[in-house]
């Protein structure tokens, strides 16, 4: 059985020390591959704006449960997958920082880079987190999750 984390959600931006504790926390044997992905605030301009920050909203009480769909569904289809590790923030996060974080570990490459792919999908389509994003005039808009 794969090593799964419970708390997925942190408040505020994803630290280089949480990135850090999170690669640093295997010493399993039977890892061959790790793939990670980091999502970062982009400096979008919206209507002349740029984009200063993103605040994550979260329905807290459905967070675990669509989780933990989400990691049956990839540990289903990846035999190989020895863990795995998902962070995303809540509250809000700056241009340039990291708001979410998904780490597969598995025996060989393949299976690593393609769960890590389909997990950041899934989580985009099925996980309940809202994103305000604030422009550098004070106003903000609520965009839809794109794949």
């Amino acid at each position: 059985m794969p090593e799964i984390n419970k708390d997925f959600i942190v408040d505020g931006p994803i630290s280089s020390q949480m990135i850090s504790d999170v690669l640093n926390a295997s010493t399993r044997l039977d890892i061959g591959a790790q793939s990670i992905f980091l999502g970062q605030i982009r400096g979008d301009i919206i209507n002349n704006q740029s984009v200063t920050g993103i605040e994550y909203s979260v329905y807290e009480e459905m967070i675990e449960p669509e989780m933990q769909k989400i990691i049956t569904t990839i540990t289903g289809k990846y035999s190989d997958i020895q863990k795995i590790h998902i962070l995303h923030s809540a509250g809000l996060v700056k241009v340039g920082e990291i708001s979410l974080l998904v780490f597969v570990c598995c025996g060989h490459r393949a299976q690593a880079f393609k769960a890590v792919e389909e997990i950041v999908d899934l989580i985009k389509l099925r996980i309940p987190i809202w994103k305000k994003e604030f422009l550098e005039d004070d106003t903000h808009r609520w965009p839809e999750n794109r794949l």
